[in-house]
């Protein structure tokens, strides 16, 4: 095992100065592991937007990472909503004619409805199929439901379970309370040598689903980790929110500062066997989008991309028309699009840690390229420099010789000024390790240059793209 992954994985005290040595000393085996391990002790937890499990969660992080919980109390006005009641839950059961618990919170939370009122009355099994919810087409499966916006109860059941209750009479309880408090949510701010930030987002507000919910906890916390240890051109912040009431009451309470977001991913269900999947911001053509594009087409990857659209996750409220932020997502199987989402089957077993840890390494190349996207001016720029006499006409250094002098070619070209290494990689199809390479190595010798300040490239100073 490396230094550099020893220091991510387990938090040993390595020094690791750059992004480039994270992603050189990545141990896909090491950190899919402890991803795994993370996914499985955060399983167990009620997680709802608001309450003791989702405040459970965030402390966890905080054992990670110096992460900072915010709490917003109840009622408070965020733009067209109202942060919610908060909600939490004791016990909650059915119990059959001979008072055995034939349903039980305690063995499974997806059992009741997320924000259920209490209640304690005893009913008929067809008064009690008004409030339950099962999966016909996979019947061994418990659904998720939540009911946010409604003053009502339920249950969720495996058809099968619902199946084996016989007619009769039956005890029902929950033990909940929905009452004035708060919404907490999670943040991190890294400061970088720029005042422009990268903004990471992740939701953490369900019960006990791995792949649509903790997949994106860990990858965030480790990743958080990781960039906690290097030098930063950018700052970066990230945040651990419920699904949407956490987005929008962040958005709303820090509206003087989102204007310093350069770039942004939310990341969400990056624990399954699906290939890697990149959807765009409502920009379609920001940095973000086009690096993310780029990674994710190297190396022979079936990767997908797919355009903008207002439906998935909290990428909605940040590309919301009012901001238009540059924030793209980033996932595996989005929600919706794996039969096991939302349901007891989204468990520890369903994702992988190669997936996790392949999700990890993604991000961080895409951060990688996000730091070194920069403008650069060829000192020689008149014909070509000789490189035979500086070492760089056959790198014998370089594992991939004649490819690094392609692209050393491709740099000293289009440094002028005006192309950053983004341009760069579109315009010669180089994979983006070997344009830095090319870079070190022209850098090392004095061919390229910082260009003066009153030469810039325009997309690198407009705010827009």
């Amino acid at each position: 095992m490396s230094d550099t992954v020893t220091s991510m994985a387990t938090e040993q005290t390595v020094s690791v100065r750059t992004v480039d040595e994270r992603v050189r000393g990545y141990d896909a085996a090491v950190c899919g592991a402890e991803l795994h391990r993370w996914i499985r002790e955060l399983y167990p937890i009620c997680r709802s937007i608001t309450g003791d499990g989702l405040r459970t969660t965030l402390r966890w992080i905080q054992q990670h990472v110096p992460l900072q919980i915010r709490e917003v109390a109840s009622g408070t006005p965020v733009f067209d909503w109202t942060v919610p009641d908060e909600w939490n839950i004791a016990d909650a059961y059915i119990k059959n004619g001979a008072g055995e618990r034939v349903v039980d919170f305690r063995r499974c939370n997806l059992h009741v409805v997320s924000y259920s009122v209490p209640v304690h009355r005893k009913m008929t099994r067809a008064e009690l199929a008004e409030h339950v919810f099962t999966l016909p087409e996979h019947p061994d499966w418990i659904p998720y439901r939540a009911t946010y916006c409604q003053p009502t109860w339920g249950f969720c059941l495996s058809q099968r379970q619902w199946d084996a209750l016989p007619e009769g009479t039956y005890e029902v309880c929950i033990q909940s309370r929905l009452e004035p408090g708060c919404l907490s949510y999670g943040e991190l701010y890294l400061p970088g040598r720029q005042g422009e930030e990268v903004l990471i987002s992740t939701h953490a507000c369900h019960p006990s689903m791995c792949n649509d919910n903790l997949s994106g906890v860990v990858v965030s916390t480790m990743l958080a980790r990781a960039m906690a240890r290097v030098e930063r051109r950018y700052g970066y912040r990230f945040l651990f929110v419920p699904g949407t009431f956490g987005s929008i009451t962040w958005l709303a309470r820090n509206e003087d500062r989102v204007g310093r977001i350069r770039h942004g991913l939310v990341l969400a269900c990056l624990g399954d066997a699906g290939p890697m999947r990149y959807k765009r911001s409502r920009r379609g053509r920001a940095e973000i989008d086009r690096v993310a594009e780029a990674i994710l087409a190297e190396g022979g990857r079936s990767a997908q991309i797919r355009d903008f659209e207002p439906f998935g996750d909290d990428e909605r409220q940040y590309c919301s028309p009012g901001f238009n932020l540059p924030v793209g997502t980033l996932s595996r199987s989005p929600y919706g699009t794996f039969p096991e989402c939302h349901s007891s089957a989204d468990d520890p077993d369903f994702v992988r840690p190669e997936a996790l840890a392949d999700s990890l390494l993604t991000c961080l190349r895409i951060i990688q390229f996000l730091e070194r996207n920069e403008v650069w001016i060829n000192t020689q720029p008149k014909c070509e420099p000789q490189l035979g006499r500086r070492g760089l006409f056959e790198p014998a250094w370089a594992a991939d010789a004649a490819r690094v002098r392609m692209a050393i070619q491709w740099v000293l070209n289009l440094s002028d000024g005006q192309h950053d290494l983004l341009d760069i990689r579109e315009r010669s199809g180089l994979d983006a390790h070997l344009l830095f390479e090319a870079v070190d190595a022209l850098r090392a010798v004095g061919l390229l240059a910082e260009p003066p300040v009153s030469i810039s490239h325009p997309a690198l100073t407009s705010g827009c793209e």
